[in-house]
C-alpha cells in the first residue's frame, strides 16, 4: 500500500440477516417474523463503504472467512475502489453473521456471531496500512486489536476515530481508558454515552479529561450533539421516514469523518452526517442506500437552509 489513503476502517465485515417482528418475545416464547432479508453489514465496512460511495480513498481491515473472498460483498468493495488487501482470512471460521430484529417501535435486538472475528484477538495490527491513512476508525471489533491500533495510530499523527458501539460491554474502565487516550473522536449514541459514563463515574463533559477532543452523540430522530473545546454544538436531524434504522449510526460517523477530513467546522460535519444517514434509512440493509456526494449536498442544503 504505498498511496496515502484518506481513512482506513477497523472491525467487522458482516452478513446481516434483518428481521422485523410486531414486538419482542419474552423467554420461553415465540414471535412470528414478519420479514426477513440478508444484506451485507459490519460496522467496520459499512463505515468503509459509505466512505468511499462520498469519495474518500478507503481501506478495511476486518476479519472474514475464506468464503467471502472473490464474494459479492468484496466485488462490492473493489468496484469502490476499497483497499482489501490487509483482511484477515479465517480458515476455521465463517464470516461473522448479524441477526437483528426490528420491532414497530423502531427498537431493535441484535444477536452477532463472531465467527472469523475471533482471528482479532491472536492477529497484530497492519502498521503500514495505519501509518498509509490520514485517519483511522475503529469499529466494533476486538478491544485489544482496537487498543494497538489506536496506539500505533496516535503514534503515527493519526486522526484516531472511536465508535465501541454494541460492543460496549466488551470495554472495561481499563480497556476503555486505554482507546480513549489515543483518540480524537468518540462516537457513540445516548444510550452507550450513558454506559460510558457510567464506566469511568463521571459526566459526558468529563470524558474527553480522558484523550478524545471531540465527542459525538447521536440521538436517532432527535438530532447529534457535538462537545468540542468546552462548547456544545446540536443539530437537528433530517427527518425521511425511517424504513430500517439499522446502519445509520454507521453512515453517520462516516458523513463526519468525510467532512472533518475535508476540514469542516463540527456544525457542517454533523449536518453532512445527518444527511447521510438520512438515505440509508430509506431502504433495508446498512449499504442498500448509499448517497453519493452531490445527493447529500442537495438534501443537507435543502433541509437546514430553509429551516
Amino acid at each position: 500500500m504505498s498511496e496515502m489513503k484518506d481513512l482506513l476502517a477497523i472491525g467487522h465485515t458482516a452478513i446481516d440477516y434483518i428481521m422485523t417482528v410486531e414486538k419482542f418475545p419474552k423467554p420461553n416464547s415465540s414471535i412470528p417474523i414478519e420479514t426477513m432479508n440478508v444484506f451485507h453489514g459490519g460496522a467496520g465496512a459499512n463505515v468503509a463503504m459509505v466512505g468511499a460511495k462520498l469519495g474518500l480513498e478507503t481501506s478495511i481491515i476486518s476479519a472474514v472467512g475464506e468464503k467471502f473472498l472473490n464474494s459479492e460483498y468484496e466485488k462490492n468493495m473493489h468496484e469502490l475502489n476499497i483497499n482489501t488487501e490487509n483482511m484477515i482470512v479465517s480458515e476455521k471460521y465463517d464470516t461473522p453473521t448479524a441477526f437483528g430484529m426490528t420491532n414497530d417501535e423502531k427498537d431493535q435486538i441484535f444477536y452477532f456471531y463472531w465467527g472469523a472475528g475471533k482471528e482479532f484477538a491472536k492477529s497484530n495490527p497492519p502498521e503500514k496500512a495505519i501509518k498509509s491513512s490520514q485517519a483511522v476508525h475503529l469499529a466494533t471489533g476486538n478491544p485489544t486489536f482496537n487498543q494497538k491500533s489506536s496506539v500505533i495510530a496516535k503514534k503515527n499523527g493519526k486522526i484516531v476515530s472511536f465508535d465501541p458501539g454494541q460492543d460496549l460491554n466488551m470495554y472495561n474502565e481499563q480497556k476503555l481508558k486505554k482507546v480513549l487516550e489515543n483518540c480524537t473522536i468518540l462516537f457513540a449514541n445516548h444510550y452507550e454515552i450513558e454506559r460510558i459514563e457510567k464506566i469511568l463515574n463521571c459526566d459526558i463533559d468529563k470524558v474527553e479529561e480522558f484523550g478524545p477532543e471531540i465527542i459525538v452523540k447521536t440521538s436517532g430522530k432527535d438530532g447529534s450533539t457535538v462537545y468540542a473545546n468546552k462548547e456544545k454544538i446540536t443539530v437537528d436531524s433530517i427527518y425521511h421516514p425511517a424504513i430500517d434504522p439499522t446502519g445509520a449510526g454507521d453512515s453517520y460517523r462516516a458523513g463526519f469523518l468525510y467532512q472533518y477530513i475535508k476540514g469542516k467546522d463540527f456544525e457542517d460535519c454533523a449536518k453532512f452526517a445527518s444527511s447521510v444517514s438520512s438515505f440509508i434509512v430509506e431502504k433495508q440493509g446498512c449499504q442498500t442506500n448509499l448517497p453519493k456526494y452531490k445527493q447529500v449536498i442537495e438534501r443537507m442544503k435543502e433541509f437546514y437552509e430553509n429551516k
